[in-house]
């Protein structure tokens, strides 16, 4: 099980996945906005989405987990591209 964590305060401007997706290393997983720069977070590990920890809207602190990936993708949807 892997967490996404933030690395920097932003609002959360859009989640690009659901509960069960498959994911693959570089797929924006959460749109965060900040100083009105817009930071995609991306996975890193391949998986499927376990839990969102998040909502549109939020504003979320350096730490914060955003999303929970488990080890093995458990979806039959495609990976995200």
């Amino acid at each position: 099980m892997v967490e996404v964590r933030c690395e920097m305060v932003a609002n959360v401007a859009a989640i690009s996945v659901a509960v069960g997706d498959a994911v693959a290393p570089g797929d924006m997983v959460v749109l965060l906005e900040s100083m009105k720069m817009e930071i995609p977070v991306l996975v890193e590990s391949p998986g499927s989405v376990l839990e969102i920890k998040v909502a549109v809207g939020d504003v979320v602190q350096e730490g914060d987990v955003l999303v929970v990936i488990g080890d093995e993708a458990r979806s039959v949807r495609q990976p995200l591209k």
